[in-house]
């Protein structure tokens, strides 16, 4: 397996994912799998991009893939929601990362948030963070609100929370890490 390439800045380990042609059938047969799920802010367009995301993290954390409507995987009884978003460059720290408002009422313990590039080469698995600590931490945004730091106008409610804020994924101490 060619997981993973460890990119250490400052405080942020990420970990970086080369896109090999088993990632990609099995997240576009997970996705194919899946269909356009409620709420969708892209129209079930970026299932196959939410899949890869899925897929990296359960192989870097040896999870369970148990796909319910309220977490991903789970690992020790750590219930992972898995939130990914496509990208034209490698993601700095201070790039955010997003959950949809209606997202932040899923029954999951952890989020764990990915990159992945637009030419489906590469992902970056950004950290993690549990859900009680993103909500505490995270800026709401409602739709139509302009970001100070970016310019972007938001096209539904969401949190944000950069990069820098989250914590870095031990593989063997994810479930203790992240206990909320």
């Amino acid at each position: 397996m060619p997981y993973p390439t460890l990119t250490n800045w400052s405080l942020i380990l990420m970990i970086e994912v080369k896109l090999t042609k088993d990632i990609m059938d099995r997240a576009k047969k997970k996705a194919a799998s899946v269909g356009i799920l409620p709420g969708s802010i892209t129209g079930g367009l970026s299932n196959v991009v939410g899949a890869i995301g899925e897929v990296i993290v359960g192989d870097v954390l040896d999870a369970e893939h148990v796909n319910t409507i309220h977490y991903d995987l789970v690992k020790n009884g750590n219930r992972i929601d898995v939130k990914t978003k496509r990208c034209n460059t490698k993601p700095f720290p201070n790039y955010d990362c997003s959950i949809a408002a209606h997202g932040s009422s899923q029954d999951c313990d952890t989020y764990v948030f990915v990159r992945v590039k637009i030419d489906m080469t590469r992902a970056w698995i950004l950290g993690g963070i549990s859900k009680g600590r993103f909500l505490q931490q995270a800026t709401r945004y409602s739709k139509g609100d302009v970001d100070p730091s970016n310019g972007f106008v938001f096209r539904a409610d969401c949190y944000n929370i950069p990069i820098s804020k989250l914590e870095d994924i031990h593989v063997k101490e994810t479930s203790q890490m992240y206990a909320v």
